[in-house]
């Protein structure tokens, strides 16, 4: 053999060997296919891989409930049922909460596994409640209102009789609850999804041919659950519904059975049926079979229960079965066929009736009574789907507040996965409730003595309205025990009123008084005598002079013992003299003319309610306001003195700084309608103050703007279009200077400012109002001394100082309690002209039984989101440790002078009346009030012209031994006022026919009376 033959033998060998090598790969790629295909097939009969892997996936996507707020809990973001549920909101609540005084006591953990599936966008896999809602429960932890959503469900598969079980499986997922492989996935139908996709592919080229759905039962719940709107709006969505599908069903093990069954169960109880008019969205058969056609759901039920029908007739049964059979198809288009489709509906659901008897469901005689069965729809107008209620004023109060809170409407708040706890005794609470309704009857009125003069006449007691709140002292806050009246209306009298309660502004009156006698105290206390005698003090300044006088005197320099002296110090009742206050003169009465000649103390002034003393207090306390500052007492000495322009300009600057950083605050935050509605509402309205604000408010307003605003503000007046005319001209802008201005409204001209430039600009600091207003704080000052009289100077600077102080008691008057922006600048302030609410008077009687110290009124004590889900979340109130707004000596003498107020005053009615089992007597302190809320027209001579009515009150505000207080009200509104008489003996009498239903929750002897509560 020659070299060439050799070197061609050994070039065929690897050519060769290439040949053999593809041909073997070849072989090993289709045995692979071939391989793959029969695994698949092997899994879609089978489903034995995928139920081992997904299950023991499942089982590591955990959750477990731990104290403290969580840093492994991801919320969704989409999904109507998570939704209306509450879970999607609950990021922004839990904020919200934080902000009000909330922490988070517990809350869910998600695993590793789950938090990374959570964060993937996937629906978590849990039991999902089919039926959830708002709980409120009292403090006693018993439930007094549950709102159940839906209302009517299947509580579990058990009950759900087997045709409509059959039925559903036919109509959309026949072989869902098929024995024959119990691994089987119900997520995915593998034919019904190969259709589904070879159609979308069809569809996506452009071909002809109708689209196939590949959607089994257990994704379409996830998909109008959880997904966006409820839709699958791309083949993405539809591939997360089916893992979801998929790992909630094997979240139980590998065999699937029991999950298919909670898959029907779950979709019977929640699928969507559109929504219906005055009840909203429609959710599970049993729902739609009440909402849509006024079906017993109960009955329906039963005549579909072969073990329970045997002696119904076959037309009931058939209504039956078509009510079911309707409602199963409706869900495909439910708002179309429960509408305007219902011809459409009916047509179809006859085709699957006859369906069910060609494969053998239902009988030909069944489906002949189901075919000839007529469904009659609710007449929503005649017959509206309401579900009803308690609607008591504690639990209306509850609602609001809870919507308030977490920022959402009635609507949605009770459909929420929620458990509140109250502070509501409700127990006591429907006795009282039961007590002042009752009190409406002539025969029981007179049974608990409210009949006689200064009381009642028998035929007007149903016109009477009554409101009662009951708060009680705890270390988490003051509680409200009891909140309800007799008038099953939202507006409440307690909380959302502004009324005159008469001389219960005197508690707050004597209040400020002892709190400014204990600062001069601190003041003097530490003064030895030689140095107090020297101390120079305003003439004006009352208070000031008989403090240093006092401690210059004193042997023993106590507080307690001073403001013991204090209150017995001694002013005129006499009616005779003419105050100076409001920008005029003004005159006050006592209740009773027999006082008028009287010296009384301050201690007897509040234990008999006597005017006059009040009124006088009051004027020294305006004064200490003005002359406890030098700056402004400068402004009433010397009238030529050269200096003063220049102390004005840094006066004004530094002042006018003071009140706008005041304003701003009552301002700030407030939309402009709110902002003006606060500001009006602190006049006192006449048709030439509203003019003036209007025109300098509302420059460019037109005269129907201006004529709407001013009728609709003074609705009593007959103002006709002349004097309209007159008021809109005489007030134009430019015709007077913002001081005038605000010297005729009565008001502070640079409050009168910042409301205009607030409402005239956007987007405003308080650095900008403060820059902006450099002018009008000169000028507000300056106008004073540029007037040619000495007399007019001197009354516009006392009505200016006035206001000044004014605004300087309003702060200590909110500092305990007090709820609105604004006092009325005028000494009848001292006997309620400036308003109150109950619920805040009966605050600064639980803050002086407190001992001085502040609590918030707690009504929710806890709430409880998604209890046994993934997003489990506890919030509770922080403790606090309350705030110090009064003096332990000033709380300790106000106590004790409210307690001669029932000993032997005003409320002696109930002197001795609350008694406990071991005998001894509960400490009982009050103040009362009647409020005759007027309008007044007075003619040039003072005289009155016309007096209209406009509501009548009469009010007790209490405590009661050492953790109890709160407010009773007797209330007349409109014109309806102007034929009572009653007074605030009224309310003490009523409160005086409680007592034998408060004792047993009063009484520390006893242990029901801790038993309740706590």
């Amino acid at each position: 053999m020659d070299n060439t033959q050799a070197d061609a033998e050994q070039a065929s060998i690897p050519v060769q060997s290439q040949y053999s090598i593809s041909q073997i790969i070849k072989l090993l790629f289709i045995f692979l296919v071939l391989l793959v295909v029969a695994v698949v097939i092997y899994e879609t009969q089978t489903s034995r891989f995928q139920s081992e892997f997904i299950s023991n996936y499942a089982k590591t996507l955990t959750f477990e409930v731990k104290a403290g707020p969580s840093d492994s809990i991801v919320f969704p973001n989409q999904g109507p049922f998570d939704q209306r549920l509450g879970y999607v909101k609950l990021p922004a609540m839990q904020s919200t909460l934080l902000a009000r005084g909330f922490e988070v006591t517990q809350q869910a953990h998600f695993s590793p596994s789950l938090l990374q599936y959570a964060k993937q966008g996937l629906f978590l896999p849990y039991t999902e409640k089919v039926q959830t809602g708002l709980t409120l429960q009292d403090c006693s932890g018993a439930p007094f209102y549950r709102y159940n959503y839906p209302y009517h469900y299947y509580p579990n598969f058990d009950q759900v009789p087997p045709l409509v079980i059959k039925s559903l499986l036919f109509i959309e997922n026949k072989h869902l609850l098929s024995n024959e492989n119990p691994l089987a996935n119900p997520a995915v139908d593998w034919p019904r999804f190969a259709m589904a996709a070879f159609t979308q592919v069809t569809k996506a080229l452009g071909l002809p041919g109708q689209s196939a759905g590949g959607s089994t039962l257990a994704t379409q719940v996830e998909k109008y659950r959880h997904s966006e709107d409820g839709l699958t709006d791309s083949p993405a969505e539809k591939i997360r519904q089916m893992v979801s599908a998929s790992v909630r069903s094997y979240r139980l093990g590998p065999n699937t059975i029991e999950a298919r069954k909670l898959v029907v169960w779950a979709y019977l109880n929640s699928v969507p049926l559109s929504a219906a008019p005055g009840y909203g969205e429609v959710h599970g058969i049993g729902d739609g079979l009440w909402v849509w056609f006024g079906a017993d759901v109960a009955e329906v039920n039963r005549l579909l229960d072969p073990s329970k029908n045997q002696n119904d007739t076959l037309k009931d049964i058939g209504l039956a079965l078509r009510q079911i059979v309707s409602l199963m198809i409706a869900h495909r288009r439910p708002s179309y066929y429960l509408a305007s489709g219902r011809d459409d509906l009916a047509r179809l659901t006859d085709s699957y009736l006859r369906i069910f008897m060609q494969q053998g469901m239902i009988s030909g005689q069944l489906m002949a009574a189901a075919l000839e069965a007529k469904v009659n729809y609710r007449d929503f107008k005649k017959n509206p789907a309401l579900l009803r209620v308690e609607n008591s004023k504690g639990l209306q109060l509850t609602r609001t507040r809870l919507s308030q809170m977490l920022g959402s409407q009635f609507y949605d708040l009770d459909r929420m996965d929620l458990i509140a706890d109250t502070s509501l005794n409700i127990p006591l609470q429907r006795d009282v409730s039961s007590y002042l309704a009752q009190l409406a009857n002539p025969e029981f009125a007179e049974k608990i003595g409210l009949l006689g003069n200064r009381l009642l006449a028998p035929e007007k007691t149903a016109d009477v309205n009554y409101s009662f709140t009951l708060m009680q002292q705890s270390e988490q806050g003051f509680k409200v025990r009891v909140q309800t009246d007799n008038t099953n209306q939202p507006f409440d009298i307690n909380e959302g009123s502004k009324l005159e309660l008469g001389s219960t502004a005197k508690i707050r009156v004597l209040t400020t008084y002892l709190e400014i006698i204990a600062e001069l105290y601190e003041t003097y206390a530490d003064v030895d005598s030689a140095s107090l005698r020297k101390v120079n003090v305003p003439k004006q300044d009352v208070l000031s002079r008989w403090a240093v006088d006092y401690l210059s005197k004193a042997k023993d320099r106590d507080l307690a013992k001073m403001l013991h002296a204090a209150l017995n110090r001694k002013y005129s009742a006499n009616p005779n003299e003419r105050f100076f206050t409001g920008g005029g003169m003004h005159s006050f009465n006592n209740f009773s003319a027999k006082d008028n000649q009287r010296h009384a103390t301050m201690i007897d002034s509040l234990r008999e309610s006597l005017n006059l003393p009040f009124v006088r207090l009051m004027r020294d306390i305006v004064r200490y306001s003005t002359y406890k500052d030098e700056n402004r007492t400068r402004l009433l000495e010397d009238d030529k003195n050269p200096q003063r322009q220049e102390y004005l300009s840094r006066f004004a600057d530094r002042e006018g700084k003071t009140f706008l950083r005041r304003f701003w605050q009552k301002y700030t935050g407030k939309t402009d309608a709110e902002q003006f509605d606060i500001f009006l509402n602190g006049l006192k309205q006449t048709p030439a103050r509203l003019a003036a604000v209007h025109r300098y408010i509302l420059p460019h307003a037109s005269q129907g703007e201006f004529n709407a605003f001013i009728l609709q503000r003074l609705p009593y007046k007959e103002l006709d279009n002349k004097t309209l005319v007159q008021l809109y001209k005489r007030y134009a802008p430019g015709q007077y200077s913002l001081p005038d201005q605000g010297y005729i409204a009565r008001v502070h001209p640079l409050e009168l400012w910042l409301l205009g430039y607030l409402m005239q600009t956007d987007n405003v600091t308080l650095s900008d109002a403060i820059a902006a207003s450099q002018v009008q704080r000169q000028e507000v000052y300056g106008w004073l001394f540029k007037t040619r009289h000495r007399t007019a100077r001197d009354s516009r600077i006392r009505t200016m100082l006035e206001v000044e102080a004014f605004l300087d008691i309003h702060q200590r008057w909110a500092k305990v309690g007090y709820p609105f922006d604004h006092l009325v600048p005028s000494l009848a302030t001292a006997l309620g002209s400036s308003g109150d609410r109950p619920v805040a008077l009966a605050t600064l009687l639980g803050i002086i039984q407190n001992g001085g110290i502040k609590f918030p009124a707690q009504r929710i004590e806890r709430l409880a989101f998604a209890d046994n889900t993934p997003y489990q979340s506890h919030y509770q109130p922080k403790p606090i440790t309350g705030e110090r707004v009064m003096r332990a000596e000033v709380a300790h003498a106000l106590k004790s002078a409210l307690a001669e107020v029932v000993n032997a005053g005003t409320a002696r009615r109930l002197a001795g009346m609350f008694k406990q089992a071991d005998g001894s007597l509960l400490q009982v302190g009050a103040k009362t009030g009647t409020g005759d809320n007027r309008i007044e027209t007075f003619g040039r001579g003072g005289q009155v012209t016309s007096s209209i009515a406009r509501n009548r009150t009469a009010t007790l505000v209490f405590y009661i031994g050492d953790d109890f207080f709160g407010t009773l009200t007797a209330y007349v509104p409109g014109s309806a006022s102007d034929n009572f008489t009653f007074t605030s003996a009224l309310p003490v009498q009523v409160l005086k026919g409680m007592v034998p239903m408060l004792m047993p929750y009063l009484d520390k002897s006893i242990a029901k009376g801790a038993h309740y509560c706590h």
